[in-house]
């Protein structure tokens, strides 16, 4: 019986070690955001259709990124939880892979410390410089806080990184680090990382995307152009989708239709329509 239960804890570790090579469901939830919340975004900003068809037209393809990173750039929560699940899954992937070193010495203990922060550090420093110093701080503590989670995983044993197969006849409290023992608060934190991760990945991030998506704001900068149309020259606001010359190709908010624009003015305001809850 003891070896059965062995068994089970070690395939526990197998399943956990091989939804991290493949990035989890972190991965699966980025692609479909990177995918679906762009479209969702710029179809009911515009009213969606043809609408919607003539716009990525008119953007080319080179740039429709930028629709997902302008709602980024406009929503600092939104950009706050991307950056820690980006991060986390990153991370669980290379630690899958055998790249947070296990053992006792300070130069391991520096390796992992570095591994650890680095990045947290660049996500918060990124954060701050377009939200403000506090939600870099958010974004990067929250970032850590993940990450280390994950390194007292695999330094515990509780996962193992590729390659480094436990002793199916083990017991269930050998540890993959010698004799480390993290405290409890430490072993609390790691126990409750994957249900943060996990919430974060799987619902607040895709519940922030399409909350975006659907609040009636430009993912870029409106502008007020004169637009000609044969003999006549009217001044119209357009959503931005290229520049051309001295001029902007934009969304003609006015005539719904493709427009060239000279002589544009930016606009302060973002918003288009009302947001999708109060349509």
């Amino acid at each position: 019986m003891a070896e059965t239960g062995s068994d089970a804890g070690t395939d526990e570790e197998d399943a956990a070690r091989s939804a991290d090579r493949k990035g989890g469901p972190g991965h699966t939830v980025l692609l479909a955001v990177a995918l679906a919340v762009p479209v969702t975004k710029v179809a009911y900003t515009v009213g969606g259709g043809a609408a919607a068809r003539d716009v990525f037209i008119g953007m080319e393809p080179a740039n429709w990124p930028d629709v997902l990173i302008g709602m980024v750039l406009t929503d600092p929560l939104l950009a706050s939880v991307l950056a820690v699940v980006v991060s986390r899954v990153v991370f669980a992937l290379f630690a899958a892979r055998g790249a947070v070193p296990v053992g006792g010495g300070a130069l391991r203990a520096l390796q992992r410390a570095a591994l650890t922060v680095v990045n947290p550090v660049a996500m918060g420093v990124v954060d701050a410089c377009f939200f403000g110093p506090w939600w870099g701080l958010g974004t990067g503590l929250a970032a850590y806080a993940l990450r280390k989670g994950v390194v007292v995983e695999y330094r515990t044993g509780r996962r193992r990184p590729h390659g480094h197969h436990a002793d199916r006849r083990a017991t269930a409290g050998s540890r993959g680090d010698g004799g480390y023992r993290p405290s409890r608060g430490l072993r609390r934190v790691a126990a409750l990382e994957q249900w943060a991760a996990l919430g974060l990945t799987t619902l607040a991030l895709p519940v922030l995307a399409f909350v975006a998506a659907l609040d009636g704001q430009a993912w870029t900068s409106i502008v007020r152009c004169q637009v000609t149309d044969g003999t006549r020259t009217e001044s119209n606001r357009l959503i931005e989708l290229g520049r051309k010359g001295n001029g902007v190709v934009g969304w003609n908010l006015d005539t719904e239709e493709i427009s060239n624009g000279a002589g544009c003015t930016g606009e302060e305001s973002l918003f288009v329509r009302e947001p999708w809850w109060r349509d």
